[in-house]
């Protein structure tokens, strides 16, 4: 049985280059979920309240599907688009998941 991963956090940008990775963000987005089975979600959002930073939230299946998305065409696609944009800090943490249930 494999157990679910979820990677959350947050990524900061240069002001001016923060919309920038946001597009490049919504196309990378929607290969990852078309092409991959393993990719539960994949959500990359503005914080309104900081104009530099995105919020990340990924769901993957598994460890492996996890590791399979950064070999993919789309992803190296999406790190040549986003080469020369400046990030100024990074906080991801990637969750091992051994129970969910429904909130209601």
């Amino acid at each position: 049985m494999t157990e679910d991963i979820i990677v959350a956090g947050w990524m900061d940008y240069e002001p001016g280059d923060r919309d920038t990775m946001l597009k490049a963000l919504v196309e990378l987005g929607r290969r990852t979920r078309e092409r991959e089975p393993g990719c539960l979600d994949y959500a990359m959002t503005a914080d309104p309240a900081d104009e530099r930073r995105i919020r990340v939230y990924e769901h993957w299946a598994s460890q492996q599907a996890l590791d399979e998305h950064f070999t993919t065409p789309h992803i190296k696609d999406f790190r040549a688009a986003v080469a020369g944009l400046t990030r100024l800090g990074v906080g991801l943490t990637a969750h091992t998941v051994s129970a969910s249930r429904p909130m209601r």
